[in-house]
């Protein structure tokens, strides 16, 4: 008599992120920008929404780097569309 159990053979097949790969800042290009967010979190009790514009210029910084740290998306699309507004109406008018 086997005592082996037989499992189906269904097998998982694993697929990409929706929004890509989120590949690791292995030559610390954005460090500088991380760490800020880091500490703004720490002081606001990781309270997020605080630290949403340092969020932001993080994710920029992963953006515009030459090593495809991430894919560029339209800042809205990754939920600051009120931020950038405000950042909009605070330069003067020419």
């Amino acid at each position: 008599m086997s005592t082996a159990m037989n499992f189906s053979t269904k097998s998982f097949t694993p697929r990409p992120p929706d929004k890509g790969a989120f590949p690791l800042d292995h030559f610390g290009e954005c460090s500088a920008f991380k760490e800020r967010f880091m500490e703004c979190l720490r002081h606001s009790g990781y309270e997020s929404a605080a630290c949403r514009q340092r969020a932001m210029a993080y994710l920029e910084c992963r953006m515009d780097r030459r090593v495809q740290l991430m894919a560029n998306e339209p800042l809205e699309k990754l939920g600051f569309k009120d931020l950038i507004s405000e950042k909009s109406e605070e330069k003067p008018e020419k």
